[in-house]
C-alpha cells in the first residue's frame, strides 16, 4: 500500500499554523476547543495531512490574529512542479519546520532580544561550532 503524502501547500499552511499557534502560546487542545475540533484534527492540519477549508482558515486567522495571507507566505509557487521534479525549497522547509517547534520559537524570541550585533554574531558562531557545521554563516 502506498502511504499518503501531504500536498506541499497543505504542509506549508500547516507549518505556518503551528508556528503562529506556538508563537501566541496556544496549545493544540485550546485551539481545537475554540474551533470546536479535537486536538487530533489540529495535529492533522499542522502536518498537512488534512486540508484546511477556506472558511476554517478564515476562522483560524481571526483566532490567531493574522491575515489569511500569512499562511501562504513563502509557500511553493507551483506545488505540481515541485512534486514532479522531486525538489522542495529545503531552506524554507527546514526554517518553517524549526520555527514551528517550541525550541525554535523560544530561541528566536531570545535571540531577537540580544541588542548587541557583535554578541548576536558570537551566538551564531557558538551554535555553528556546537553543531559541527563547517559552513560559515
Amino acid at each position: 500500500m502506498l502511504k499518503k503524502v501531504p500536498n506541499p501547500i497543505d504542509r506549508h499552511v500547516g507549518s505556518r499554523l503551528r508556528m503562529r499557534r506556538v508563537l501566541v502560546g496556544l496549545s493544540q487542545e485550546k485551539l481545537g476547543d475554540a474551533l470546536k475540533l479535537t486536538f487530533q484534527q489540529i495535529q492533522k492540519y499542522e502536518k498537512g495531512m488534512n486540508r484546511i477549508g477556506a472558511s476554517r482558515l478564515q476562522e483560524i486567522s481571526g483566532l490567531l490574529g493574522v491575515p489569511v495571507e500569512f499562511f501562504f507566505e513563502g509557500a511553493p509557487q507551483n506545488a505540481m512542479a515541485l512534486e514532479g521534479n522531486g525538489f522542495e525549497d529545503e531552506t524554507a522547509s527546514y526554517v518553517s519546520d524549526f520555527l514551528g517547534t517550541n525550541e525554535g520559537v523560544q530561541l528566536n524570541r531570545a535571540f531577537v532580544r540580544i541588542r548587541d550585533p557583535k554578541l548576536r554574531r558570537r551566538v551564531v558562531e557558538l551554535v555553528t561550532a556546537i553543531a559541527g557545521d563547517e559552513m560559515a554563516a
